[in-house]
């Protein structure tokens, strides 16, 4: 007999799904049986939900298509919910597979009872509980069309007993998901005007996002033609960094100088596929013009003289022909040698000097940019591993960069890893993970081991929460609730099967890593980092000096005067 389960399954096959993350449950084993009898799908065995969430999200990224993971009721769709936000927030085209209590327990209140409905909610475009056959597949083939329409999740629920159910006969449709790619562009009038704004510009700075994807050529001819200077939002790194003579560096609370006062002085700041979400860091007296796909973006982060929904490439083919005035090339030269500046600056921090312990991250994040392939993967944590990637990680067109950008979760790089190796194996594929966020999802170190996925995790282990630590500081507080007392992941990685390499001397750190990356299967990489490094935003606000001082005051007061020393002799040497 054929069940609703078999159907389910033959749609994702016919969806071009390969593999699904997740872990079994008795309200999963109709699905997973099916899988397991078609043979056509492999089921990759994570260790928590919120991996497999994650998981599918890297997957989907790096694939371009969708990715699909699966939950089984009540604790199964919580454990779900954090990764699907990532993947929502992201645009990432994921389906879950949420298995629900039997069908005749629904209001009952029932062990591991939830509303999906609700729960997942917030977090997906389209979330329906399959009750009969007759809805299979077409609501499956809905949701998946919705995931990848609006580049998002989608959620089908799944009760088991409804699963085990014979399916109908309808056919199960060879096509079943249409990607669509229209050349999305505003009208004449619009271009027109975006390009009168342009045309009398004086001093233009471009703020450029992950919508810039593969306009590289197009930017760097409207940037020439504009002699403006770019500022990159972190997730248009990897798309916009290399190649660039007009990149003058991030802003906001991860950024340089460099980047911020671009943007400060200009007089037309330009927002090209960015929803940069914070709004200290726009010019209160520029004329702020923006163009992004989604419409609804337009004017949310800071007040716009002008707004058009359209594709970056398209908008520029359009745009260029209309650009009459000559522009003086002032800004940029300022804008371009300041960022040289800061850059020898940030280099100047990544150096590691032999027998001078703990290591600066700074150096570590460099050699790990220098000694990995030109077409490697990096996942970053949230918190200091995201800074120290966004600084000196070296993009180059092939390589990729994954983090919670949007979201902002822990715990997020070795999930994303794994999607990424799974996805793609015959790639590198490297996790700069915090000790924290490592420590929270560390059980599927497991799963490397038990599918050999040859990740490499890099750990920062600065015994803290260290971008939290620098908030505290910043607002005045003493460090409360952040310290870790972490053991030698090494140690931890080799209990698990897993190669393990602790560092702790500069002059140990280069061999090290050489050695991690040349290694066949999985390898974590222990480094004992500095605690009181600082990586402070590019503006520095009078409420943050002010927060500074009182928290030097603080620990001078409680006794805690020695770590003003070690703060001085980390940060002031340079």
């Amino acid at each position: 007999m054929k069940t609703i389960a078999d159907a389910v399954v033959e749609v994702l096959i016919n969806a071009g799904v390969k593999r699904i993350y997740g872990i079994v449950g008795d309200s999963l084993n109709n699905m997973t049986d099916a899988i397991r009898k078609n043979g056509q799908i492999e089921w990759i065995h994570v260790r928590h939900e919120e991996v497999g969430a994650f998981a599918a999200g890297a997957d989907a990224l790096l694939e371009g298509s969708l990715a699909v993971c699966a939950g089984s009721s009540g604790p199964g769709h919580l454990h779900l919910i954090n990764g699907l936000y990532e993947c929502n927030r992201s645009r990432v085209p994921v389906l879950a597979i949420a298995a629900h209590i039997p069908s005749d327990e629904f209001g009952s209140e029932y062990f591991q009872a939830t509303h999906p409905e609700h729960v997942f909610g917030e977090c997906s475009h389209y979330c329906e509980v399959i009750t009969t056959p007759r809805q299979v597949p077409r609501t499956v083939t809905m949701a998946i069309q919705q995931a990848i329409a609006n580049q998002g999740v989608s959620v089908i629920v799944l009760p088991g007993d409804v699963a085990a159910l014979a399916a109908e006969k309808n056919p199960v449709p060879e096509h079943v998901m249409y990607p669509s790619k229209p050349v999305v562009h505003p009208s004449e009038e619009e271009i027109g005007k975006l390009a009168s704004y342009l045309n009398k510009g004086k001093k233009i700075t471009l703020l450029c996002g992950a919508g810039c994807r593969g306009a590289h050529d197009k930017l760097m001819e409207l940037c020439s033609r504009l002699q403006a200077p770019m500022v990159v939002a972190l997730r248009g790194k990897e798309y916009l960094e290399y190649e660039n003579p007009y990149y003058v560096g991030l802003t906001g609370l991860i950024g340089y100088s460099s980047g911020y006062h671009a943007m400060m002085d200009c007089d037309v700041l330009l927002m090209l596929g960015t929803d940069f979400p914070y709004r200290q860091f726009y010019p209160e007296h520029a004329a702020v013009l923006q163009v992004d796909i989604q419409p609804a973006h337009l004017g949310r982060r800071t007040h716009l003289a002008y707004g058009v929904c359209g594709d970056v490439g398209a908008t520029i083919d359009r745009l260029l022909p209309l650009l009459t005035e000559e522009h003086d090339s002032a800004h940029l030269n300022k804008s371009t040698e300041r960022y040289a500046k800061v850059r020898q600056g940030l280099d100047e921090l990544a150096v590691g000097t032999p027998g001078r312990k703990p290591i600066h991250p700074q150096y570590v994040t460099r050699l790990v940019s220098e000694l990995a392939k030109e077409d490697a993967v990096f996942t970053c944590d949230v918190g200091t591993p995201t800074v120290w990637s966004a600084r000196y990680l070296q993009m180059n067109g092939q390589r990729r960069l994954l983090g919670s950008f949007n979201h902002g979760t822990m715990a997020n790089a070795l999930p994303q890893a794994i999607g990424a190796q799974v996805a793609q194996p015959d790639r590198q594929v490297i996790s700069l993970s915090g000790d924290g966020g490592l420590a929270m999802l560390m059980g599927d170190l497991l799963t490397l081991k038990q599918y050999q996925l040859p990740v490499k995790v890099i750990v920062f282990n600065n015994g803290a929460l260290g971008f939290v630590e620098l908030e505290m500081k910043a607002a005045g507080f003493l460090e409360s609730g952040t310290e870790l007392v972490n053991p030698n992941f090494a140690e931890v990685a080799q209990a698990i099967g897993l190669a393990g390499i602790r560092v702790e001397d500069p002059a140990e750190l280069e061999e090290a890593l050489t050695r991690a990356f040349a290694e066949e299967g999985p390898v974590l990489v222990d480094v004992v980092v500095n605690r009181q490094e600082l990586s402070m935003p590019p503006n520095i606000t009078f409420k943050q000096a002010q927060g500074f001082g009182l928290w030097m005051m603080k620990a001078v007061l409680s006794g805690r005067g020695d770590e003003l020393v070690e703060l001085a002799k980390t940060n002031l040497i340079h």
